[in-house]
């Protein structure tokens, strides 16, 4: 079994939380606008991180890591993105590729608007954990915590980082 902590947007803001609400995870993803390397850093001490850039994301962090991150763990297929979209509603870009070879986790960020939302036509489970960071229009900022055992995903969490 792997727990997974999950974020996204960042946008180069830290919030010690983080390191509390990940601390018993085994991996943490971020999900784009990370927004400087120093995130990263901080999150690497905590725990292994996988990441994909996002549109706010300079050259840095673009050399470090990919637009697209799909790899098989724990029994099951996962896609992440930054800009995605979502069930019904998915970006143009990803289309293509989505319909063709489904995952069966597909994680975006971006919209800074929480989403878990289960694909029935694709047979895919799609979890966008909102904004982590203080920019953007979002009124509260949130973090994932969830678990993929044998290809199943559990205890999904969402954290609320209040002020």
């Amino acid at each position: 079994m792997l727990k997974v902590g999950l974020l996204s947007d960042t946008h180069a803001y830290w919030d010690s939380r983080y390191a509390l609400h990940f601390a018993d995870c085994d991996e943490i993803w971020h999900a784009g606008d990370i927004g400087s390397l120093e995130i990263i850093e901080k999150l690497t001490a905590i725990k292994p991180v996988r990441a994909v850039y996002g549109n706010i994301d300079g050259q840095e962090i673009r050399k470090l890591f990919p637009k697209h991150l799909r790899f098989s763990i724990e029994g099951t297929t996962v896609w992440m993105t930054h800009i995605g979209g979502y069930p019904g509603k998915y970006d143009k870009e990803v289309i293509p590729e989505i319909f063709a070879h489904p995952p069966k986790l597909f994680i975006t960020g971006h919209s800074h608007i929480l989403k878990v939302k289960y694909d029935k036509k694709l047979d895919l489970l799609h979890i966008n954990p909102g904004a982590a960071g203080k920019y953007g229009f979002h009124k509260t900022r949130t973090l994932v915590r969830f678990c993929i055992d044998e290809g199943n995903f559990k205890d999904l969490e969402v954290i609320e980082l209040a002020e």
